[in-house]
């Protein structure tokens, strides 16, 4: 299986749709160390996400997801916005057509880069990249070891699951929530949180 145009398609469908359905828990993660509103904004960019994807005609799945950032960054208040359009912008732009494991993995890596050089963001500052980093490294992984598209994907959700749930005892040191300083400790971070959504969804649409 390559990651290919009704795939890519198939996969912001699959985020609009859970993004929808997990609004009120990420906009409750957020109302603790942020501005409470990371749910309804990426459920108001991916819903706008879904108009746009209606009128591109079928030009290939970098053409899709490029779409999706432009979309995204033009939609979308707060810092998600930026961070996730431009990810999947640069995803867009890396992406060969039609791409195998190891060409998504190099892909979702670019993706990584431009949320980093936006946000200045480490791993262990409690942020997006706290779940991405480990999940390209899965996925990286198991596509070197010629796994199948559907086993990196499952790799990098479940260890997006967990670098997303490994940023409740760390103290926020970038965005909103770092002017908590150690208030921020204890809550789960809503930005890893809907990353583990992103990389779940891609798991779930890969899957046979």
């Amino acid at each position: 299986m390559d990651f290919d145009t009704p795939l890519a398609e198939a996969w912001i469908r699959a985020i609009a749709a859970a993004v929808e359905k997990e609004q009120a828990r990420l906009t409750e993660l957020d109302s603790a160390i942020g501005d409470g509103d990371h749910g309804s904004n990426l459920q108001r960019g991916f819903a706008a996400a879904l108009a746009a994807l209606d009128g591109l005609p079928p030009t290939g799945p970098g053409a899709v997801l490029t779409k999706t950032g432009t979309t995204l960054i033009s939609k979308v208040g707060g810092a998600s916005g930026p961070l996730y359009g431009k990810a999947f912008r640069a995803i867009g732009a890396a992406l060969p057509e039609p791409a195998g494991p190891a060409a998504l993995a190099e892909a979702l890596s670019a993706g990584l880069d431009a949320i980093r050089a936006l946000g200045k963001a480490q791993p262990g500052d409690k942020t997006i990249v706290d779940a991405w980093t480990p999940a390209l490294a899965a996925f990286r992984t198991a596509a070197a070891t010629g796994a199948t598209l559907p086993q990196a994907a499952a790799a990098a959700a479940d260890a997006a699951d967990q670098g997303a749930r490994d940023t409740t005892p760390l103290q926020a040191r970038k965005g909103r929530a770092s002017y908590l300083g150690e208030r921020s400790i204890g809550h789960q971070d809503p930005g890893a949180t809907s990353t583990a959504l992103i990389f779940r969804t891609l798991a779930d649409i890969t899957t046979p």
